[in-house]
């Protein structure tokens, strides 16, 4: 087992950011990609509310929001390109708690204090709140990302609402070794399909193969670096199918195409820890 790498140290210590930024929103902070330790050769000097990723500032998604230039569009950034985005997304219902701590991983807490998230969904924020950097290829962060020790297994969390067992519909190369289920949840009176996302996975546990049915607390993998190389963590998204598509023979690049499915703030759909 690998000790965490020097930029889960430095997110880490980012926890103990001010009481202030903690009570906006909690854990919603902290990058995985290339931090430099502050004071070294390749730090950039960085404003309040950021931490540097080469010589880049990337803001922290619980700091400090915006000025005049941000955008204000809900679902937008710039990409790296210059491009203006504007996509889909859903974000956290105002019914649902902002405090990560509240609800069901598929991993244990690892972090400081019993904390889980390292650093959380931030499609629903303007543009300078959204995670980027040299190391980071895609701007903003659609799911939360988990650390913990290479090998922790992966159990299955069932959805709140969800209606019978999970299935397989993926398992491959997306970010990293990744695992894709499809989890159908009661919502708003009908059914609707969900097509959650496990990533950057050491290895996939045997039996996890396409068509697989998956029960609650089974494990489906352990938690690794694969395309996140030293960065050990897990990718967890949720992403709800559009209705009336079928992921029956879809790609991992088709099923997370927006014509297929809505990223989602995975907030809307785990569990409450008093709701087990």
């Amino acid at each position: 087992m690998r000790p965490l790498t020097m930029a889960f140290t430095i997110a880490l210590a980012s926890i103990a950011l001010s009481s202030r930024t903690r009570a906006r929103d909690p854990l919603r902070i902290g990058v995985l990609a290339g931090l430099a330790a502050p004071g070294s050769p390749d730090a950039a000097p960085c404003p309040k509310g950021t931490l540097p990723d080469g010589n880049v500032c990337v803001h922290l998604p619980g700091s400090e929001e915006g000025g005049e230039d941000a955008p204000v569009v809900a679902g937008s950034h710039f990409e790296r390109s210059g491009r203006y985005a504007i996509y889909d997304q859903i974000p956290r219902r105002p019914d649902r708690p902002a405090d990560y701590d509240l609800y069901r991983y598929p991993i244990p807490p690892f972090l400081a204090g019993g904390h889980t998230v390292l650093s959380g969904y931030d499609l629903d924020r303007p543009d300078r709140s959204q995670r980027r950097g040299l190391t980071i290829r895609a701007v903003g962060h659609g799911g939360v990302d988990l650390p913990a020790p290479k090998g922790t297994p992966i159990a299955l969390v069932a959805l709140e609402h969800q209606q019978g067992d999970a299935d397989v519909v993926y398992v491959g190369k997306w970010a990293g070794t990744t695992i894709f289920l499809r989890q159908t949840v009661r919502e708003a009176g009908q059914l609707r399909d969900y097509l959650v996302m496990f990533g950057h996975l050491d290895h996939v546990a045997p039996g996890i193969v396409v068509g697989a049915r998956v029960h609650e607390g089974d494990v489906i993998g352990f938690v690794g670096d694969t395309g996140s190389p030293e960065l050990v963590h897990l990718h967890y998204e949720t992403r709800r199918v559009r209705d009336g598509v079928d992921l029956a023979g879809k790609t991992a690049s088709q099923m997370t195409d927006g014509s297929v499915s809505v990223v989602c703030d995975p907030r809307n759909v785990l569990p409450l820890k008093d709701e087990k």
